[in-house]
């Protein structure tokens, strides 16, 4: 299958992006002149849909507020061979979409992320630039080192990736569970530089800071717990036995040295704590080989999809 065979879909999800979505149509066209745009209309109160529409865009809706339920949809619903994720803010750099694609099908990669190089200061606020270097930095240290910008909006994916993809997040925690994803399943990918500029003016991000940095590191806890689980009830076990010895030490010594158990609700309150810790440990245990079982299901899933690449067929 040759380049010009290749069905590329350029997937865009807006909200309120009247001001940037037709830029982003009409570069994505200059760029990619045979792949399919399609523009997901999140319940934008503005012209977002019409003006996409009037750019030459497939315009569909998703009613269910979020980005995860929007990438959920398109990823569903469309079908292609290689599909291109792309915010509708036009701080993306359209030009690099073919360069994108082909380390995507020369490597025979499943996701390529767009690692953002801010063009001007504005382009990229610090509270972001903070917040995605801490969770990166979390990301790498819990499930591997293979991204600089895991928070990155620009990515291109493999047809085997899109279509074996649990999509679970509801909001902007999205970037981060195909992070982990891949991750977790060993997934060929890499990160090609690319321009990252400020939004044009009218349009205004739908990013909170804090909120939203912290919704994700929610995510990622809720991540390693169920992809992590025998680490993450082992700290929590250790933790409770440390609890329960120190509480004992004392009681211990007394009875050493009394033969009596003078505080009897804390030896009842450090025997429970064990209790609970040998209980913590003994789930991280059958949690971990569930976890190994969806692991080989998502991996099942994932082969069962054919290649994209410029060798397949």
């Amino acid at each position: 299958m040759t380049s010009a065979q290749l069905r590329i879909a350029v997937l865009v999800p807006c909200y309120n992006e009247e001001a940037a979505v037709a830029t982003v149509v009409a570069d994505f066209r200059k760029a990619l002149p045979s792949a399919q745009i399609y523009v997901y209309d999140n319940n934008s109160r503005d012209r977002t849909a019409e003006v996409a529409r009037e750019a030459g865009a497939i315009v569909r809706s998703e009613r269910r507020q979020g980005k995860g339920h929007v990438v959920r949809r398109m990823f569903a619903d469309v079908e292609a061979d290689v599909y291109v994720l792309v915010d509708g803010d036009a701080t993306y750099d359209a030009p690099s979409a073919p360069r994108m694609i082909d380390r995507l099908l020369d490597d025979h990669l499943d996701m390529v992320v767009g690692l953002r190089v801010d063009q001007v200061q504005a382009a990229y606020r610090l509270g972001h630039r903070t917040g995605n270097r801490m969770l990166t930095g979390f990301l790498s240290s819990t499930f591997g080192h293979a991204f600089k910008d895991i928070l990155s909006g620009y990515r291109v994916f493999s047809r085997r990736f899109v279509k074996s993809f649990p999509v679970l997040s509801d909001g902007f925690e999205i970037e981060t569970e195909l992070a982990v994803y891949a991750l977790e399943l060993s997934l060929p990918v890499a990160e090609v530089e690319t321009p990252y500029y400020a939004r044009p003016e009218g349009s205004f991000s739908k990013l909170n800071t804090w909120r939203d940095g912290f919704r994700i590191l929610g995510t990622m806890l809720k991540l390693y717990r169920s992809e992590r689980p025998l680490r993450f009830f082992t700290v929590i076990g250790i933790l409770l036995a440390l609890a329960s010895i120190i509480l004992a030490i004392p009681i211990v010594i007394t009875f050493i040295e009394t033969g009596l158990v003078p505080r009897l609700p804390t030896a009842v309150l450090s025997m429970g704590l064990m209790i609970m810790a040998l209980l913590a440990a003994s789930s991280g245990l059958v949690l971990d080989t569930v976890t190994r079982g969806r692991r080989e299901m998502k991996m099942l899933a994932y082969l069962s999809q054919p290649a994209s690449n410029r060798d397949a067929g």
